[in-house]
């Protein structure tokens, strides 16, 4: 045998590893309408770009049924994404059913060790079975193996989960921890417990769509921020995530080339936002009319719809939005738009991306269930969010400013670095009708003339305390704009902020109210 023989052998050794768990398997693949992990990894990745890591580890434990797979159940390795390098994990379905061993956890955390050592994003495709039971307490170690490092490495690189298969049991949570998960319809559940233990433990019968499908996930628990109805759409989900955002912690989003218009007003915006307070619009059309052309990618679209967060860039450059959306709950804050918030400003803080609200908002969603169930630790994670972060911070407040909602989103007493209001902003502890009821509530009831009188009292309230120039002759508000020049001035803002500098007291880690 001479050395042409040992290199025919490592390519048949090759061969085999890249067959996985052998062609009927990969047809059962096909036939679901899924991708094998590989033909993933080759949409996913920029051609040619991909190279793999760790092809030959395989389980010690070699009596679990199929002794011809090879690869222990997932792909590693590295590759491009539009030109900038990333490191993923695809799991093989074929293969174990995805199933995470020993190995197999070993071959993940050594991927992730590298992508934080050299400070590029880390994806992971998601199709396993779960813990693989044959291998016992091992199986658990390696999950131990990737959740540290998920947890270690979050807010040092931008961690991404697309679930494109099942992922039950432990496997959830890898997912959970990371920065952004997404989901494909019909194909892609996530669960604790499936349906079967749930009708033995509980009685309850549900589908595993139901149970923890790609809708649930997105509308309902909040677990998932984006649902795509194909996988080759998840993964075009993930290049375009990736554009936005910064290669690691130690730097910024990569700044696109901007064309700039001779003229940046807006002068259709005032169409867009009724003047009356208690008139409902949606504040997407006003994010479309300040940010650059077709720039705007929303997060977390179905769930929590009272506030809308995402991406966008203003002038080439990359931005995070927080915006009340009058459309659903009037726009007022409750438990599951507060924790919507508050985790998409500390990733955006946690990546150098500059933070821009635009405010209208009632207050805190009142009643009974909202109380019970937390609203105040809750609600107090946005206070948190905003006050810790240290990334520029701007607030444009369009309408409505109350109570400690107005606090909690970004206003200056938190640190926010510029608030700008619109002439019609109402600015007060709450609304014109609920003060004046409440300051004047004996003289109009003596009156002759209830009704009248309250409408007297509502109106000068709102003359006297709730217009913007009030806020603005405290400092409150660092200027009053007109809504045209909108665009304006947050370009001016952004470029006036770009080398902010702003420490913390030195601590170990804050003690967020989770």
């Amino acid at each position: 045998m001479d050395i042409f023989d040992k290199i025919n052998e490592l390519y048949d050794k090759r061969r085999q590893v890249h067959l996985g768990g052998g062609d009927e398997r990969i047809d059962r693949q096909h036939e679901k309408g899924k991708m094998t992990a590989r033909e993933r990894i080759d949409y996913l990745l920029d051609e040619d770009s991909f190279v793999e890591l760790n092809p030959f580890m395989e389980a010690r434990v070699k009596d679990i049924g199929n002794h011809h797979a090879k690869g222990e159940g997932v792909v590693t390795g590295y590759g491009k994404i539009n030109g900038k390098p990333i490191y993923l994990f695809a799991q093989d379905f074929t293969v174990y059913g995805g199933a995470l061993g020993e190995m197999h956890g070993k071959k993940i955390a050594a991927v992730m060790d590298l992508a934080a050592k050299n400070g590029f994003p880390f994806i992971g495709l998601n199709d396993s079975g779960g813990a693989r039971i044959q291998e016992g307490v091992s199986s658990l170690d390696g999950y131990g193996q990737v959740f540290y490092r998920n947890t270690i490495y979050s807010g040092v690189i931008p961690q991404i989960s697309v679930i494109m298969g099942p992922s039950a049991g432990g496997a959830v949570y890898s997912p959970a921890i990371t920065d952004f998960v997404i989901m494909v319809e019909k194909t892609s559940q996530m669960f604790i417990t499936g349906p079967k233990v749930i009708e033995t433990v509980t009685g309850e019968q549900i589908s595993s769509e139901d149970l923890g499908g790609a809708h649930i996930h997105n509308s309902k628990s909040g677990n998932a921020h984006f649902q795509v109805q194909s996988e080759q759409e998840a993964l075009d989900a993930v290049r375009q995530l990736i554009d936005y955002l910064p290669a690691n912690n130690k730097g910024k989003a990569e700044k696109r080339p901007y064309n700039n218009p001779e003229d940046e007003l807006r002068p259709d915006i005032t169409d867009l936002v009724p003047f009356h307070a208690v008139r409902p619009y949606d504040v997407k059309n006003v994010i479309e009319q300040v940010v650059d052309p077709e720039s705007f990618l929303e997060v977390h679209q179905h769930f929590a719809k009272n506030i809308v967060v995402g991406f966008a860039r203003i002038k080439g450059e990359t931005i995070g939005l927080v915006c009340n959306q009058p459309k659903y709950l009037a726009g007022g804050l409750d438990i599951d738009s507060s924790d919507k918030a508050a985790r998409f400003i500390r990733f955006c803080d946690s990546f150098n991306i500059p933070i821009i609200t635009f405010e209208d908002v009632t207050g805190f969603f009142p009643g009974v269930k909202q109380e019970h169930a937390g609203i105040i630790r809750h609600g107090a994670k946005i206070l948190y969010a905003y006050s810790e972060a240290t990334v520029p911070k701007i607030t444009v407040i369009t309408r409505k400013a109350y109570g400690g909602a107005y606090v909690a989103l970004n206003s200056k007493s938190i640190g926010a670095d510029l608030v700008f209001a619109w002439p019609n902003a109402e600015i007060a502890v709450m609304g014109p009708e609920g003060a004046a009821t409440i300051i004047y509530a004996k003289e109009i009831a003596e009156s002759a003339n209830p009704a009248l009188l309250r409408q007297e009292k509502i109106d000068t309230y709102r003359e006297k305390f709730a217009n913007p120039y009030v806020a603005a002759g405290l400092g409150m508000v660092d200027d009053v704009i007109d809504p045209r020049e909108t665009r304006i001035k947050l370009m001016q803002a952004l470029e006036m902020l770009q080398h902010k500098r702003e420490e913390r007291p030195a601590k170990k880690h804050g003690n967020i109210p989770l």
